[in-house]
């Protein structure tokens, strides 16, 4: 069913690309202008749509995975100790993501001799606009991690609010022993029902791809990848780096089944990046690492946190966007403010959750600490719904990886095959 899965959805990425084409080139032309951008407004509403159903599973599925997992564990002792072995992989993970960023962008240099013209102030305020998602101060990201309301924090959304009280309650599950067996049963079973939802849901995945594809390409046309070929390819070049060293990591913990591990999430890989939602990916992710062998425990609570804390993509794409904007208008950093800069977004980019068009919002924060000149946040905005499909295909790299050597470091036997975990008891 995955390989079917991932066959459609490949074959509605082509066919997206190729009506997107069509109703770009020819629509206007035959229509009148603004015929186009009507169609792409229905396209829209159908991948919305999607994005919407994909979004009524998440609370439910995060809530009653997380506290499941948690009671299935020895104690709070054992939640502490994943947990602190998780965030020390999120740690390394997003100084990797960061520094191979900032190396690459020097190395490939996307924004030298680009000659672009620098935007009017008008340009500047809708650019203000659109990346309006909120502030990023350590005051306003630890007010909100945690919630005044699970309700409120469930219909918004809000997985790290989720996560924040799903441990709480996952811990004082455990710690009344058999007392509370029923909820666990309970929560089990919820989970069971929303990952038959999600199956459910799946079935209208290619549709939804087929839109969301020929929505952008009818909008923003072919040509953009043209004028922005240097640095769309350099991003995704450093991406494509990324994830060899996010698999070679893998593989040094599980061997040969690393490639196994990438063959089993290509169907959440496509359609986050169909969609530019990891969001979208979640619940296929989550049943796949099970799939894998990655246990219910530690699978329901390293992927919630890495959504979080996680997001190798969008860190990646703070250093090298913010480099190019640098290059593009021929300014230089030190090695000193490059190195300040490295720590500002490890500190920042764990704020991204729940902040809408969150990487923007960083790269601006960024530019504005740095004096560089905030106007060149235009000159990514054209494209950032092509760099946001590769951004969140890698988060769910990253967060797979994760949750694969968090459950090896536990002693889980992932390295292996089912065959031979059967076989060695």
């Amino acid at each position: 069913m995955n390989r079917l899965l991932a066959l459609s959805i490949v074959l509605a990425m082509l066919g997206g690309i190729a009506v997107g084409w069509g109703c770009h080139s020819y629509l206007d032309a035959w229509f009148g202008d603004g015929s186009a951008k009507e169609v792409a407004g229905w396209f829209k509403l159908v991948t919305d749509v999607f994005l919407r159903m994909i979004k009524m599973i998440i609370a439910p599925l995060v809530f009653s995975t997380l506290v499941a997992g948690i009671a299935h564990m020895e104690g709070a002792g054992a939640v502490g100790r994943i947990g602190v072995k998780t965030l020390l992989w999120f740690v390394m993970a997003s100084i990797l993501s960061l520094t191979m960023g900032l190396l690459l962008v020097h190395l490939l240099q996307p924004g030298v001799g680009l000659g672009l013209t620098l935007p009017t102030a008008a340009d500047v305020a809708a650019a203000g606009a659109k990346i309006d998602g909120g502030k990023l101060t350590i005051r306003e990201f630890l007010m909100h991690v945690f919630p005044s309301s699970i309700i409120d924090a469930m219909a918004r959304n809000e997985i790290l609010q989720i996560v924040v009280f799903s441990i709480f309650v996952g811990v004082a599950v455990a710690s009344l022993d058999d007392a509370a067996h029923h909820v666990v049963h309970l929560a089990d079973q919820v989970a069971s029902i929303m990952l038959k939802v999600t199956g459910y849901v799946m079935l209208f995945a290619p549709v939804a791809i087929f839109a969301a594809l020929a929505q952008a390409v009818t909008e923003h046309g072919l040509g953009i990848l043209g004028t922005y070929a240097q640095f769309v390819g350099g991003f995704y070049f450093s991406l494509a780096l990324l994830w060899v060293v996010l698999i070679g990591a893998a593989s040094l913990f599980v061997g040969k089944r690393a490639l196994e591990l990438l063959g089993l999430i290509r169907g959440p890989l496509l359609l986050a990046f169909s969609t530019a939602s990891s969001e979208a990916a979640y619940p296929r992710t989550l049943s796949q690492l099970q799939v894998f062998g990655v246990s219910k425990k530690v699978s329901s609570f390293v992927l919630p946190l890495g959504y979080s804390f996680n997001l190798d993509g969008s860190m990646m794409y703070c250093t090298f966007a913010t480099l190019f904007i640098a290059q593009a208008y021929g300014l230089s950093m030190s090695i000193g403010e490059q190195l300040t800069m490295l720590f500002l977004l490890m500190i920042t980019s764990k704020g991204m959750a729940g902040v809408p068009r969150a990487s923007l919002v960083v790269i601006a924060a960024t530019l504005s600490y740095f004096q560089l000149p905030e106007q060149g946040l235009l000159l990514i905005l054209a494209v950032d719904f092509l760099l946001d499909m590769g951004r969140s295909a890698t988060n769910v790299v990253g967060n797979s990886v994760a949750s694969v050597v968090v459950a090896r470091w536990e002693g889980e036997r992932v390295d292996l095959a089912p065959e031979q975990r059967a076989a060695a008891g």
